[in-house]
């Protein structure tokens, strides 16, 4: 790849080969490498600049689980090696709490969960971040709600008016990479489902999913089936049911010895004034970054429906805005 290290085969390589460099093997130090000075990264907790910010986040993350494992699940990429490359990366991540964290004193207790993180990447840097854990699930594994979670870290951090401010777009900045994926008909077709569910025609869940579907959701929850994973979506979005959807990025992908596939970036940003996953309505306004995997196929002909569906977002980072909105 041009402007790449030749160590690396292709961009997926290189993705998954970094964060194993970076996280497994100690590498930290590799990050004023493969980590642009003036990156930009976003998460639901907080918008970071500079790629120190980003080094002193991943001590203090290997601080907490320093066995920590990233399976890499996927990379679903689009773009050139001129213009740069937008890589969306599946993880599955495993450790053991045995450090002082945002999640409080140790435990001790293994814990699993997934990551997807969208990264633009160029001239063997990457510059721009979007970054979405499944801090629910980790609560849920160390004995906290996600609710309990954001409490805690609210206080941790000195209070309502002192503590770090989640992502909304009043504090979210512009990096160097303004693209919005590619065109391709799988990423259409998975955008094309959401808009859907989101526009509450959920008639669209039997119609586009396989009747065996597998979902894996927040809180590392698995659902099995049209009613399963109609009950996830309708919960989020019976929640926020005013709230604006809207798809941020979009890739499609159809390569030789994988199923079609497409990475969904999006948001949902407005009132908590719905009963649904997030319980009593509060009324606070609370602005959601979420990321979606979907694998396709046709187990009869000429059918294609999503067989595998991944979807993220921070439970705790949404309780954090409704806590310090309502106290």
């Amino acid at each position: 790849m041009k402007g790449f290290s030749q160590k690396f085969i292709d961009f997926p390589d290189y993705i998954l080969g970094i964060t194993k460099e970076i996280w497994e093997d100690r590498g930290i130090a590799t990050l004023n490498e493969y980590y642009g000075e003036d990156m930009y990264l976003r998460m639901p907790l907080g918008v970071y600049r500079g790629n120190q910010g980003v080094i002193s986040k991943t001590m203090s993350t290997l601080v907490e689980f320093p066995d920590r494992e990233l399976l890499g699940e996927d990379v679903i990429w689009s773009g050139n090696e001129d213009d740069g490359m937008l890589s969306s990366h599946r993880l599955y991540c495993t450790g053991t709490h045995l450090g002082h964290s945002m999640f409080g004193e140790p435990t001790g207790n293994t814990v699993h969960f997934r990551a997807i993180a969208d990264c633009y990447a160029i001239n063997n840097a990457i510059t721009d971040e979007w970054l979405v854990r499944d801090y629910g699930g980790v609560a849920k594994q160390i004995g906290w709600t996600a609710q309990e979670a954001a409490a805690q870290l609210i206080e941790a951090e000195g209070g309502i008016d002192h503590c770090e401010k989640p992502l909304t777009p009043h504090n979210d900045m512009v990096g160097p990479y303004t693209g919005k994926g590619n065109d391709n008909e799988w990423g259409q077709r998975y955008a094309d489902v959401l808009n859907r569910i989101m526009s509450a025609d959920l008639a669209v869940i039997p119609e586009a999913y396989d009747r065996a579907i597998k979902g894996e959701y927040p809180g590392m929850t698995t659902a099995r089936g049209w009613g399963e994973v109609d009950q996830f979506w309708i919960g989020l979005r019976a929640a926020f049911p005013n709230a604006t959807f809207k798809i941020e990025h979009q890739i499609g992908r159809d390569d030789p010895m994988m199923p079609p596939r497409a990475a969904i970036r999006w948001s949902l940003h407005g009132k908590h004034d719905g009963w649904g996953s997030f319980g009593r309505p509060t009324g606070a306004e609370v602005y959601i970054l979420g990321m979606a995997h979907a694998d396709f196929g046709a187990l009869v002909t000429d059918q294609p429906k999503i067989r595998n569906e991944f979807a993220l977002y921070d439970e705790v980072a949404i309780w954090k805005q409704i806590l310090m909105q309502t106290g």
